[in-house]
C-alpha cells in the first residue's frame, strides 16, 4: 500500500502550486515524449521515404483524431468519475468504475479498428487527398488502427491512474514503449527499406507494449483502483456518469478535429509541398498542445476531487493557479518555437520550400497559443465539476463556427496559407469570450448545489 500511495497526490489538502506542477510536468513530459516519438516518425520517413511519404503520414493526422477523439473524450469522463470516488473514498464504486472503463475502452478499440480497416480510404477521397499521396496515406491509416483497442485501453488505464494523481508511471510507460517505436522505425524503415507501412507497424507494436504495462500496473496494485479481469463489465449507473461527462467532451473534440479535417483538405489544395510544410509545423504545434493540455488534465483531476471532497474554495483556487501555469509554459514555449521555427522545420526536411510553408503557419500559431490555453483550460474547470455540456456547446459554435465561417466564406476570396491559419487566434478568443461568461454562471450554480448538499447532510 505504501508502495502504491508514493505515486499519489493529495489533491485536496495543503499547498496547491507545487502539486499543481508535480502532476503536470510528468503529463507535459509525457506529452512531449510521444510527440518526439511520432516526429521520428516522421523524420525516418521523411529523410529515408521521400516526400510523398511524409505528406502521406500527416494527411492522416486530423482524419485519425476525427475516429479516434470521441472515444479519447469519453475516458475524461472516467478520470473525473474515479477522482471524484476515490476522494469521497468510495472504493467499491471506484473499483466498479474502473472495470467499466476498461471494459468501454476494449469494446471502443475493437469498433475504431474495423472502422479504420473498412473506412480509411473513403475518408480521405472525401478529404481530397492528391492522388500521389492517397494509397500510401490509406495503407498507413489500416495498420495504425489495428492497434486501436491496445491505444484505447492505455489511455483509459492512464485516465485511473490520473485521477489518483499518479502521472509518473504513464510517463515511465511511454518512455518505454517510445523508444520502442523509435528502434522499430529505424529498422524497419532504414534497414528493410519499408516507408508508411514500416511506421504504422512500428506504432502498433508500441502500443501494445504500453497497453500492457498500464494494465500490469493496475493489476499490481493494492488500492481500490485494483484490476481484475474477471471483474470485467458494463455497470449501467457508471457508463451513464462517465459519459455523462465524456461524450460531451469526445463530441466537442471530434467535432474540432473535424474542422481540423476542413483545415487539412483547405492545405491539400495547395499541393504536397504545402502538406509536407503542414505536416512538419503542426507536429510543432503540438509541442505546445502538451503544454497547455498537462495543466487543462491537471485542472479537471485537481477539481474533480476537491468537488467530490465539497471543497468549493480550493476548487477555484485550482482555476487560478491553472491559469498561471498554461500561460506560463505556453508564453515559453510558443516564443520558443516561433523564434527558433526554421532551424526546428530543418529538421524535418532539407526543402527550402516546405520550410517556408511552415514558418508562415507557426507565425501565427505560436506566440497566440496561450489564448489556447485559456481557451482548453475553462472546459476541464467545467467538466471536474460533472458539468460538460456547456462546454462542448461553447467550443462548437465559438472554435468550429469561427473556422467554417472562415473555410468556406473568407478563405475563398483571399487564398494564402496566412489567410488561413488566422482563423486559430480569432476562434480562440471568440470562444474564452463566451466561456468566462458561461463560466461564472455555472460557477454559481455549483456553489449553491454544493451548499444545499452541506447543509442537508449536516439535518442528517
Amino acid at each position: 500500500m505504501k508502495q502504491t500511495k508514493s505515486f499519489e497526490i493529495d489533491m485536496c489538502n495543503g499547498t496547491l502550486m507545487d502539486k499543481l506542477i508535480s502532476f503536470s510536468i510528468p503529463l507535459m513530459l509525457s506529452g512531449i515524449l510521444q510527440l518526439m516519438f511520432n516526429a521520428v516518425d516522421i523524420i525516418v520517413v521523411g529523410r529515408f521515404a521521400g516526400s510523398e511519404s511524409l505528406a502521406a503520414v500527416g494527411s492522416t493526422t486530423a482524419l485519425i483524431n476525427v475516429f479516434t477523439n470521441l472515444f479519447i473524450g469519453i475516458s475524461l469522463g472516467s478520470n473525473v468519475l474515479a477522482a471524484r470516488y476515490y476522494a469521497a473514498g468510495k472504493e467499491r464504486e471506484m473499483s466498479e468504475t474502473v472495470h467499466s472503463s476498461l471494459t468501454l475502452a476494449l469494446i471502443s478499440g475493437i469498433l475504431m479498428a474495423f472502422a479504420g480497416l473498412f473506412f480509411s480510404r473513403t475518408a480521405l477521397e472525401w478529404m481530397g487527398t492528391p492522388d500521389d499521396v492517397i494509397d500510401l496515406a490509406a495503407l498507413y491509416m489500416k495498420i495504425y488502427f489495428i492497434g486501436m483497442p491496445f491505444f484505447m485501453l492505455y489511455n483509459y488505464g492512464a485516465a485511473i491512474l490520473r485521477a489518483v494523481g499518479d502521472t509518473k508511471r504513464p510517463l515511465l510507460f511511454l518512455v518505454v514503449s517510445g523508444l520502442v517505436n523509435a528502434g522499430l522505425n529505424m529498422i524497419l524503415v532504414i534497414c528493410f527499406h519499408m516507408a508508411v507501412e514500416g511506421v504504422a507497424i512500428a506504432t502498433v507494436i508500441s502500443q501494445l507494449l504500453s497497453c500492457i504495462m498500464v494494465l500490469s500496473c493496475l493489476y499490481r496494485t493494492q488500492g481500490c483502483y485494483q484490476f481484475r479481469f474477471s471483474k470485467l463489465g458494463l455497470k449501467s449507473i457508471y457508463v451513464l456518469q462517465i459519459f455523462q461527462v465524456g461524450i460531451p467532451a469526445g463530441i466537442q473534440s471530434t467535432v474540432i478535429n473535424f474542422s481540423n479535417v476542413l483545415l487539412q483538405s483547405s492545405v491539400n489544395s495547395f499541393g504536397s509541398v504545402a502538406m509536407a510544410g503542414y505536416t512538419a509545423a503542426n507536429n510543432i504545434f503540438g509541442f505546445l498542445y502538451t503544454s497547455v493540455n498537462s495543466v487543462t488534465q491537471a485542472c479537471m483531476s485537481f477539481t474533480s476531487q476537491n468537488y467530490g471532497a465539497g471543497k468549493t474554495k480550493r476548487m477555484d483556487r485550482v482555476l487560478i493557479d491553472c491559469l498561471i501555469l498554461s500561460c506560463a509554459f505556453s508564453l515559453t514555449m510558443g516564443c520558443c518555437a516561433w523564434f527558433f521555427g526554421p532551424q526546428l522545420l530543418r529538421i524535418y526536411t532539407e526543402s527550402s520550400a516546405v520550410i517556408s510553408c511552415g514558418v508562415e503557419i507557426l507565425s501565427f500559431t505560436t506566440v497566440t497559443y496561450f489564448l489556447c490555453g485559456i481557451m482548453d483550460l475553462i472546459p476541464g474547470a467545467l467538466r471536474g465539476m460533472g458539468r460538460s455540456a456547456v462546454p462542448m456547446i461553447l467550443s462548437i459554435i465559438g472554435t468550429v463556427g469561427t473556422r467554417i465561417v472562415w473555410i468556406f466564406w473568407i478563405f475563398p476570396y483571399h487564398r494564402s496559407l496566412d489567410i488561413l491559419f488566422l482563423s486559430y487566434p480569432v476562434s480562440w478568443i471568440l470562444t474564452i469570450l463566451m466561456q468566462v461568461i458561461c463560466f461564472f454562471i455555472v460557477r454559481k450554480s455549483v456553489h449553491a448545489d454544493m451548499k444545499t448538499l452541506r447543509m442537508d447532510s449536516a439535518k442528517l
